[in-house]
């Protein structure tokens, strides 16, 4: 999103009173666009994995209703409430360059905004408590990462180094640690394999940004492909995953887990073909990596997990 300040596009008070006013199904449908529920996988996808890393994820009623309820918190409830604070956040700004946009246009009102909030708010902290004190620990700091991101002063999204951290480390780092702290207490191998996929999920962060890169010269956001232009921010994207994955490799064959580790190595291979197409053309091939690399990125997490609970 643009970061241009600048004034408020207000609905009128003739065109708000002849808008017809929203059904029950209609607000719902709303609130779920505006929790983008395209976002939720990466969260979820983490906290399974963490909860697998556990080894205390086996066929009981209790390990299958946290692991089930984790990932709802994880991906639905954190996750949307993040994209409705970045929203919220950015409300100005799309009132000028996305007027489209639920709210700035009134689809949404900003009461809606808050009464959604505050209730996923209290519903994803006391999910975190019933799951334990380290669990609530966890999301307590995905929160202010969340507030951090979006909000002034701090607002870290105009950093490309400092806002993809933020984000990784809360969709893939803080969201596998809860996934363990759920099911068994969390030990340190598990928590290091987190920090790895983190810093690689900061490379993927990446990726996105190539997409926007004209809008955010004019409003100056540094982004990676912005601060060094996009045949180095490519290079970046593909050294940092792939470092992220050697690391785990490293880690699960000094820990003998040779078989995930050769697992996951043949993954980074096969990583190779997506990897070249990227580095040569970027933004044509972001889809096509995204498919692709990433992917075999996420399966490496899970194989990962697999191979501490063994």
């Amino acid at each position: 999103m643009d970061l241009r300040e600048g004034p408020v596009v207000v609905p009128s008070a003739a065109s708000q009173s002849t808008s017809p006013v929203p059904g029950v199904g209609m607000l719902i449908r709303r609130t779920i666009m505006l929790m983008k529920p395209v976002t939720w996988f990466a969260a979820s996808w983490a906290f399974l994995c963490g909860a697998i890393a556990s080894g205390a994820l086996v066929w009981s009623f209790e390990a299958i209703s946290r692991l089930l309820v984790g990932i709802i918190m994880a991906g639905p409830i954190l996750c949307g409430l993040s994209q409705i604070i970045n929203d919220y956040c950015d409300r100005e700004v799309d009132a000028i360059n996305e007027p489209q946009r639920l709210i700035p246009s009134g689809l949404v009102s900003v009461r809606h905004v808050l009464i959604t909030t505050i209730a996923l708010t209290w519903i994803g902290c006391g999910i975190a408590l019933w799951m334990g004190r380290e669990v609530a620990l966890f999301v307590g700091i995905g929160f202010l990462f969340a507030l951090a991101y979006s909000m002034k002063p701090i607002r870290a999204k105009r950093n490309g180094w400092i806002g993809n951290a933020l984000v990784s480390f809360s969709y893939e780092g803080l969201a596998w640690v809860a996934g363990h702290a759920a099911l068994a207490a969390l030990s340190w191998q598990s928590a290091l394999i987190a920090v790895f996929y983190s810093i690689g999920a900061h490379g993927i962060m990446t990726v996105n940004d190539f997409k926007s890169i004209t809008g955010d010269i004019r409003m100056g956001i540094r982004s990676i492909p912005v601060q060094y232009g996009k045949a180095k921010a490519a290079w970046l994207v593909v050294w940092t995953m792939s470092i992220a994955q050697i690391a785990v490799i490293i880690a699960l064959v000094v820990w003998g887990h040779w078989i995930a580790a050769s697992v996951v190595l043949l993954l980074l291979l096969i990583q190779g073909v997506p990897y070249v197409r990227f580095i040569r053309d970027p933004e044509n091939n972001a889809v096509f990596f995204n498919a692709t690399a990433i992917m075999l990125y996420v399966w490496g997490m899970l194989v990962a997990a697999i191979g501490l609970a063994g």
